[in-house]
């Protein structure tokens, strides 16, 4: 089988397929979604599991991904969530294979992720202090992100990386603790600039600690040295911290340092439509020809023509930039 580089007309390749296993979530973040949640989707428009291997499967074989992340909504809600990591895992060539999740479950779920095949994981993270998460996510759950942390240690995943959203006034004092923290557990520290993607279109540029706040806050405390490593298609630029033996902390400037031009990412929804960029107003529909028969070949080829009009870049920082439709928790991160 011959396979075909998944690009688009700016040169760019995609390798990387963030999955997006559910939209569902158990917390309630201020920056994502209203108290009172959304309107999940219902149970027919969710890719089946097989559904989701198959489209994993035509990545790999037929379009060069190299790497799966699984993302939701929140992934350790999807049931399947084990069977389909054994699933990716057993694919030849095998991708590389990580999640991202809010961490609550993971003291439960990283043993058996571990033995079926998930080679590393993003725990999101915005707060040390119990109140403050509790006032943040609308739940009281942070002994057990970090109970799910220190599972995650002791099933043998590394490096865990943690995320990091700091917005003004809510917990933009945190840089330097949470670094500390990181070091201390011997975790990857990233933050990540806030972006458009809340589902009551609030965002503002006002709440927004940007990427040059947080390494000034860094800096007071810690000696930082540029990574002599380029991040190539990565989206975060990461500092070595001096006198911890080559430990990175990483900033993810989405709004302020945009990296489109260097992206390699795919995403795939929970109900099977592909989206060229995060900030894509449109997507394209292979649930539907999967489930109207196409073969794999026509599959991929329509894959193919949904990356080959992938924009320049998110365009954020245009007058005329529209956030899309879908929140984060329905996108995938």
């Amino acid at each position: 089988m011959t396979k075909v580089a998944l690009a688009d007309s700016y040169g760019r390749t995609a390798v990387d397929l963030r999955v997006s296993l559910t939209d569902k979530c158990n917390l309630r973040c201020t920056y994502c979604m209203p108290a009172e949640g959304l309107d999940w989707l219902a149970g027919p428009d969710v890719l089946t599991d097989d559904e989701v291997m198959r489209l994993i499967g035509i990545g790999t074989s037929r379009l060069g991904i190299r790497e799966i992340r699984f993302t939701g909504g929140e992934p350790l809600l999807r049931r399947g969530l084990v069977a389909i990591v054994a699933a990716t895992a057993a694919l030849r060539p095998r991708p590389d294979i990580s999640l991202t999740t809010n961490g609550i479950g993971l003291a439960k779920l990283a043993p058996a992720l571990v033995a079926a095949g998930l080679d590393r994981v993003n725990v999101s993270l915005d707060t040390l202090v119990p109140d403050r998460f509790a006032a943040l996510t609308r739940r009281a759950r942070h002994s057990d992100v970090i109970d799910g942390l220190e599972a995650a240690t002791r099933a043998g995943l590394a490096p865990i990386k943690i995320n990091t959203v700091l917005m003004r006034g809510v917990n933009d004092d945190e840089a330097v603790p949470l670094l500390r923290f990181a070091l201390e557990h011997g975790y990857e520290q990233r933050f990540i600039e806030q972006m458009p993607l809340d589902a009551g279109h609030i965002w503002t540029r006002a709440t927004m600690v940007t990427a040059d706040e947080i390494l000034a806050q860094l800096e007071t405390e810690f000696t930082l040295i540029q990574d002599p490593d380029h991040r190539g298609a990565a989206p975060a630029e990461t500092w070595l911290v001096d006198g911890y033996d080559g430990v990175k902390v990483g900033i993810i400037g989405s709004v302020t340092r945009p990296f489109c031009g260097d992206c390699d990412r795919t995403r795939l929804t929970a109900d099977g439509q592909i989206r060229s960029c995060l900030f894509s107003r449109d997507e394209s529909d292979l649930r539907g020809a999967l489930r109207s028969g196409c073969n794999d070949a026509e599959i991929a080829d329509r894959w193919l023509s949904a990356m080959a009009a992938k924009l320049p870049g998110h365009a954020i920082n245009d007058p005329s930039f529209l956030q899309p439709s879908r929140p984060m928790s329905a996108i995938g991160g």
